[in-house]
């Protein structure tokens, strides 16, 4: 199997501080080698500043991990766009930019294209290689037939990240859902997202789980496990397969996925063994062209 890198994606919930500290210096001795960090869904959530961020950022370097500072996927106001302005100069990690206008901000210097950027066709991936593009996230949306297209026409020295593990991250809106969902004002929010370790299920009418509020963020209720699909992203020339962080097994998701790629463990025992650990029930519907929620061992 070809090597793939194992990336932790950016921290999507409302944890208290001290609960983030100690999730980044657990993973300071996971076998990851690349960690996302920063604040990429709301900017009312500040238990952690830039600074903060920065000192994890120092301490996870020094146990060899690469770095990299996520953006905000929706910037609204002047001050969401001067910290926006910091992060892209902060001149010693590498960048997520997960909207446009943090495109535009690290435009000239190498950067990673999130997966919030709607990268649909492959002449958009060669604008975005242009302007500075190293590494992109492909789309959760978009299957592994489309995957093959764009691999087949990425740029040269282009690498691609699929988001292979946690509750998919599907739309942004102005208005904050979990504030709404306990009859608050998203001004007046009282940060009720952290009441939600990995956010809020929303049920049918027929008392399914169908999708997860995370404050102005909307999720899959499904938690996406494409660890069976390690074999044949190795084919395809997967450079990352993206994990993102929950409350709870997140070293033994780690720890299983590491095992696969380093061919330690059968992709298909891997898969059995972690559909019982995610947040919400396993799915792959969108990797293998079908609805997003289905699952197909």
């Amino acid at each position: 199997m070809k090597f793939m890198k194992i990336s932790l994606g950016p921290l999507l919930y409302y944890w208290p501080r001290e609960r983030v500290l100690s999730f980044y210096g657990d993973a300071a001795n996971w076998p990851v080698d690349i960690v996302y960090l920063g604040e990429a869904v709301c900017s009312k959530r500040r238990a952690l500043r830039l600074e903060d961020w920065l000192e994890i950022a120092a301490q996870l370097r020094a146990a060899g991990k690469e770095v990299v500072l996520s953006t905000l996927a929706l910037v609204e106001a002047e001050s969401e766009l001067i910290t926006l302005r910091r992060i892209a100069g902060n001149g010693d990690y590498l960048v997520e930019a997960n909207e446009m206008g943090a495109v535009r901000q690290c435009a000239g210097r190498p950067f990673v294209a999130g997966p919030h950027l709607n990268v649909y066709n492959s002449g958009t991936l060669a604008w975005l290689a242009e302007l500075g593009a190293r590494r992109w996230v492909m789309p959760v949306e978009l299957s592994r037939d489309t995957l093959c297209d764009f691999q087949a026409q990425r740029p040269a020295g282009m690498e691609t990240e699929i988001f292979a593990f946690g509750r998919m991250p599907l739309a942004f809106s102005a208005r904050c859902f979990t504030a709404r969902a306990c009859n608050l004002p998203k001004d007046d929010c009282e940060w009720r997202c952290g009441d939600y370790a990995d956010g809020l299920m929303v049920e049918s009418q027929d008392d399914k789980p169908f999708l997860v509020f995370n404050g102005i963020q909307t999720q899959s209720a499904q938690t996406v496990n494409l660890i069976g699909e390690l074999p044949g992203m190795a084919e395809a020339g997967v450079d990352v397969v993206r994990l993102s962080p929950q409350s709870e097994h997140m070293a033994e998701i780690i720890a299983a996925f590491r095992a696969v790629v380093d061919g330690a463990e059968p992709a298909v025992a891997a898969a059995e063994r972690t559909a019982r650990l995610g947040a919400g029930a396993p799915c792959n519907g969108y990797w293998l062209g079908g609805a997003g929620m289905e699952w197909r061992a």
